[in-house]
């Protein structure tokens, strides 16, 4: 069963690229939920966690260069976001591939939570400037 499913209502921007790679986060977090809940072997988990990982930096880059093209003004604030939770990330991935962490329901949980409001407050806001 899916950790989270994207809806337009919740989550919706009105920002095409945003939109469309909020979906693939989507999906990637969920394969990750999935994988780590259903018993998956470690090797398996941990390729589908750094992806994941790889794909949230990747967007927020992709983020944080159309506010900055677009001149949006509370960039400082919504960057600071994307600074904890991937430092959040980094923590996991390297204690993951230590042996000192598990990717867990609890981890799925925290992301979900991360992504409940982030989107909502962070992200839509900026749809006036960069749609």
């Amino acid at each position: 069963m899916a950790l989270i499913t994207w809806t337009a209502e919740q989550y919706g921007t009105n920002v095409g690229f945003a939109d469309d790679e909020h979906k693939i986060l989507f999906d990637k977090l969920n394969k990750l939920y999935d994988l780590a809940t259903g018993g998956a072997e470690r090797s398996v988990i941990g390729s589908q966690l750094d992806d994941l990982i790889a794909y949230v930096v990747d967007h927020f880059a992709h983020e944080e260069r159309e506010m900055t093209a677009k001149g949006y003004a509370a960039f400082d604030a919504h960057k600071a976001e994307h600074t904890a939770l991937i430092g959040i990330c980094a923590d996991l991935q390297k204690k993951f591939h230590a042996g000192e962490a598990e990717v867990t329901e609890a981890v799925g949980q925290l992301v979900k939570g991360w992504l409940d409001s982030h989107i909502p407050t962070f992200d839509k806001p900026y749809s006036s400037v960069l749609a």
